[in-house]
């Protein structure tokens, strides 16, 4: 039941400020644009119908997150990968072309590794604070970011060679 207190003016400024940053997040994840598209309408629709309070936009953003990176992880594991992705839908959503080559290889790498690395990269959280969204310690943060650079740079260094 969606909650009636939302107005609808303050239905579209959710949709409006946090729409593509869930995108991102989602198909980052997943991977496919239309699961990605899925996974962004039942993260707004879990906002509209538990309505939480929140202690500020930043928590408001980070629950939004959080919730999207769960609802594309449980989407991911009930269906068959797909490991089918457009690097034109990035273009579509804000990445400029200059990155576009760096989001590929991300795209490549374990699905922990290229969360924390969209967070912290992509999106500019600090470590800290994708610990929260996570749900892991700073240190794990900091190792997963270690090990995705790493994995990252051997990736890219693959495809200097071909």
């Amino acid at each position: 039941m969606i909650n009636q207190s939302r107005t609808e003016e303050e239905i579209r400024a959710l949709v409006d400020e946090y729409s593509q940053l869930i995108f991102r997040i989602s198909y980052c994840i997943l991977c496919n644009r239309d699961d990605a598209e899925d996974a962004v309408q039942e993260t707004l629709l879990k906002y509209l119908t538990k309505a939480p309070e929140f202690n500020g936009e930043e928590h408001k953003k980070a629950w939004l997150i959080k919730v999207a990176a769960n609802i594309s992880k449980n989407m991911l594991m009930l269906r068959v990968r797909r490991d089918t992705f457009s690097l034109e839908d990035f273009k579509n959503i804000g990445i400029c072309d200059c990155d576009i080559d760096s989001l590929e290889v991300i795209m490549g790498l374990p699905p922990k590794y290229k969360f924390v690395l969209t967070l912290y990269y992509v999106e500019g959280y600090k470590c800290r604070e994708i610990a929260e969204i996570v749900g892991i310690s700073e240190e794990a943060v900091r190792k997963r970011l270690q090990k995705g650079r790493e994995l990252l740079k051997k990736e890219m260094e693959r495809n200097e060679l071909s």
